[in-house]
C-alpha cells in the first residue's frame, strides 16, 4: 500500500455502541480491498502538533467505497479519540490507505478470536472472512469478546448473525469473565488464536496458551500500544538536566507537558514505537506505567527509561533526564 496520504471525506457518522462512532471515509483516490485485520492512518491536529493516529478498518472490505473505523471516545485519551468524535459529514481529512500487520492465516484448521473492548474492531473483518472460508474448509471459528459494559460493546449482533452460538461475550459490570482457559483447550491443536485487547487480556491469553503448551507462532496479538495497565494519573517530573519540575495532568502526556514547559524533545511517532523521545529515569523512580511498544519487557521491568509520549508515573514524583547538555 502507498505510504502516501490522500484526501478523504467524511460520509457519515453514527454512534454502533455507547461512545463508539462509526466513521465512513470516502479516499479522494478511491478506497482499495486490504487483508482483514488492517489499519488506515488518519493525519490529525491535536493540541497545536500534527500527529498521526491509527485506527483498525471494521469490516473485511470498503462499503460502497468508504473505509469504517469504529472509535471509542476515551477519558484518556490523547486527544484522538476526542478528535475523531468531533468529526461530521463533509468533513475533510487526509488518511493512509489501509495496511496490516495482523494478518490473517487462512490455512489453519481452527481458529479462536479474542477481543476486549474496542479490540474487536479488527477482528469483525476476520469473522467474516472466515465465516465464508468455514462453507468450504469445515475450519471452526469462536470468538470470545470482553467488555466492561454490554452496551459498550458494538457489532456483537452483527457477528452473532455471523457465528451464532460460537460468539461468547462477558461484561465486566455483570460479574462476567471469559474463561479463557477453556476457549483454548477447545481450539484444534494447530489452529490460531488472534486477540486484540488491553495489555491485561493479552497477557492473560498468552498465559493460558502458555500453559497449555501451545506454539508461540500460533498466537497472534494487535498492539494496543498506548494502553496503559494502571489508571491514569497527574503526576509531577523533575527533569534534572534543565533544572525545573513540570506537572503533568492527566489529560496530557508527559511529552506535551515538556513543550508546554519549553524542554524542547525530539519526537515523531507520537505512539510508543519509534523510541525518540525516551528519556532517562533517575533515583528511586515510582511505579512506570509504560504504554510503548518500543522498549522490550526487560527494559519496562527496569525501568532506566521511558517513552515520553505515551508513558506515565503511577503517583510519586519522577525524575528524569532529557540527555540536553549546553
Amino acid at each position: 500500500m502507498s505510504s502516501t496520504f490522500v484526501g478523504a471525506r467524511v460520509r457519515a457518522v453514527r454512534a454502533v455502541a455507547d461512545e463508539v462512532r462509526q466513521v465512513e471515509l470516502v479516499p479522494d483516490d478511491g478506497a482499495r480491498a486490504y487483508p482483514p485485520g488492517s489499519h488506515l492512518d488518519l493525519a490529525l491536529e491535536i493540541d497545536g502538533l500534527p500527529v498521526v493516529r491509527s485506527y483498525s478498518v471494521v469490516g473485511a472490505a470498503p462499503e460502497d467505497g468508504a473505509y469504517r473505523i469504529a472509535v471509542k471516545l476515551l477519558p484518556d485519551s490523547r486527544g484522538g479519540s476526542r478528535r475523531v468524535h468531533g468529526l461530521a459529514a463533509g468533513d475533510r481529512l487526509e488518511l493512509r490507505h489501509p495496511t496490516s500487520h495482523f494478518e490473517l492465516d487462512p490455512r489453519r484448521p481452527g481458529y479462536l478470536l479474542v477481543a476486549g473492548g474496542i479490540g474487536i474492531t479488527p477482528l469483525v473483518g476476520m469473522a467474516e472472512v472466515l465465516t465464508r472460508q468455514q462453507h468450504r474448509t469445515g475450519a471452526p471459528v469462536r470468538l470470545a469478546y470482553a467488555g466492561r459494559r454490554r452496551a459498550a460493546m458494538p457489532f456483537v449482533d452483527h457477528l452473532r448473525g455471523l457465528l451464532g452460538d460460537a460468539v461468547v461475550t462477558a461484561a465486566g459490570e455483570d460479574g462476567e469473565r471469559l474463561d479463557l482457559a477453556a476457549e483454548i483447550s477447545g481450539l484444534h491443536p494447530d489452529g490460531e488464536v488472534y486477540v486484540c485487547g488491553p495489555p491485561r487480556l493479552t497477557d492473560a491469553v498468552r498465559a493460558c496458551w502458555a500453559a497449555q503448551g501451545r506454539p508461540a507462532r500460533r498466537l497472534r496479538t494487535e498492539t494496543f500500544g498506548t494502553a496503559g495497565r494502571h489508571p491514569t494519573e497527574a503526576f509531577d517530573v523533575e527533569v534534572r538536566d534543565h533544572g525545573l519540575t513540570v506537572h503533568v495532568p492527566r489529560d496530557r502526556t508527559l511529552l506535551a507537558a515538556l513543550h508546554d514547559a519549553g524542554v524542547e524533545m525530539v519526537w515523531d511517532c507520537l505512539r510508543g514505537e519509534c523510541g525518540l523521545c525516551t528519556v532517562g529515569v533517575l533515583g528511586d523512580a515510582p511505579v512506570i506505567d509504560h504504554r510503548d511498544v518500543f522498549l522490550d519487557a526487560a527494559e519496562q521491568e527496569d525501568s532506566t527509561r521511558l517513552c515520553a509520549c505515551v508513558s506515565r508515573a503511577v503517583g510519586g514524583r519522577l525524575t528524569i533526564d532529557t540527555g540536553f547538555r549546553p
